[in-house]
């Protein structure tokens, strides 16, 4: 979102009626245009001429309404390409969006030609999958009784079995306000018509690509994890809107490829976390980051998130993924059969799969960069390593079933998926 497909109805286009101050506009000789009684059958007596005189002017209009209407029809129509048609594969972002978006009211202004909620309700299979109403963000409003009754039977990071009451309370009772239930913070300006994610991931494919300047034209960008961006610019780009992590896979990715560039997470007065609550310490480091406070307890005890986040600490900063969206992203999209060979407690969709599946449940258009596709072996395992490592599959997720999923998905016009 983009993250999407999009193109025009049918394959086909369909001119409209403009409308005009006083109705839609018509062409002047229009049957609609005139009034019974304009005409005399028998003469042209009412009008006091000749016959021969008034057919001659009767002539002339119809000779001027014809070349009125030529001139309309023979005018160059610009017609916009249906992005899904032809050789999908090699389609560039430019094609996908159209023309180049900009910061100016001349964005808000444009509307998809597709967006892919429609490419999913032209769906067949994929329109039984989605259900756009499931609440993507959970906040305290939606806490309940029942809500941890329920919750509290499934595992993290699909419920809060197991983890602590006043933990989980205390931490929703800080995400209180509606912001806190929409991906977007509501601004004074009138939000984009079409709204259009880039989704990064951090795959080899990115190496070399010279995708930082498409990436960086999205109204927002996505990155996760490792998100190694110096050095890195012209194939990356430099923009962040959203950061999705957990604890674990942040705190990772800065030990192990610190060495590499990536010294900090990304931070920005307008950037926002998306916390993957994968066990109890996104809650934790969740309250800690806004009331700025050290983590209190457990594996990250000490901690001062305003290293990770920056000193800013409004709750606005901060998401939360909903543990029933990420529970329905894996029994609707991602039921791996790796859940029934043993490994039920440790398999779930990975950061990049969870970022880019809210992607699409948020916004109109969603382009996904750096995410695994069919020909992964030619690549290294990240954009940013120095030298070639080949991608290693593990049980915590099935990398393979998300591959066949990002090609599904872009063969649909649901999504434009970057490869090469």
């Amino acid at each position: 979102m983009g993250r999407a497909g999009q193109g025009l109805a049918a394959q086909g286009y369909r001119l409209r009626e403009l409308p005009g101050p006083l109705g839609p506009l018509r062409s002047p000789c229009s049957a609609a245009g005139r009034r019974a009684g304009d005409w005399a059958p028998a003469g042209w007596d009412r009008m006091g001429l000749p016959r021969g005189r008034l057919l001659r002017l009767l002539l002339l209009l119809v000779a001027a309404c014809s070349g009125i209407l030529f001139a309309l029809y023979s005018s160059p129509v610009e017609q916009f390409p249906e992005p899904w048609s032809g050789a999908r594969d090699t389609m560039t972002p430019r094609e996908f969006f159209g023309p180049k978006a900009s910061n100016s009211g001349t964005r808000k202004s444009q509307l998809c030609q597709r967006p892919l909620s429609l490419a999913v309700r032209q769906h067949r299979r994929f329109r039984s999958l989605f259900d756009l109403s499931t609440p993507v963000l959970l906040w305290g409003g939606l806490f309940t009784s029942e809500l941890w009754d329920s919750l509290s039977r499934h595992k993290a990071p699909y419920g809060w079995q197991g983890l602590s009451h006043q933990a989980i309370t205390s931490t929703l009772s800080l995400l209180n306000r509606s912001e806190s239930a929409e991906l977007f913070v509501p601004s004074r300006e009138p939000p984009p018509k079409c709204i259009r994610y880039a989704v990064v991931g951090n795959g080899g494919i990115l190496n070399g690509s010279r995708q930082g300047l498409n990436i960086d034209a999205h109204d927002y960008v996505f990155r996760l994890n490792g998100a190694v961006i110096k050095g890195f610019e012209r194939d990356v780009g430099t923009k962040t809107s959203f950061y999705g992590f957990t604890v674990n896979t942040m705190k990772n990715s800065l030990l192990s490829y610190r060495h590499l560039g990536f010294t900090s997470v990304p931070q920005g007065q307008d950037l926002c976390y998306i916390f993957i609550p994968s066990s109890i310490r996104e809650y934790l480091m969740l309250r800690s980051a806004i009331l700025g406070v050290p983590v209190p307890e457990g594996p990250d005890e000490g901690d001062r998130p305003q290293t990770y986040f920056g000193p800013e600490a409004s709750a606005s900063k901060f998401k939360l993924l909903h543990p029933d969206f990420i529970s329905y992203l894996k029994e609707r999209f991602l039921k791996s059969q790796l859940i029934n060979r043993g490994f039920e407690d440790i398999y779930m969709p990975s950061t990049g799969a969870l970022m880019l599946l809210t992607a699409l449940h948020t916004c109109d258009k969603v382009s996904a960069y750096g995410f695994i596709t069919h020909n992964y072996g030619k690549y290294s395992d990240h954009y940013f390593e120095r030298e070639k490592k080949p991608l290693r599959f593990y049980a915590n997720h099935d990398l393979r079933l998300e591959a066949t999923l990002w090609r599904d998905l872009h063969k649909a016009g649901i999504l434009w998926l970057y490869q090469r």
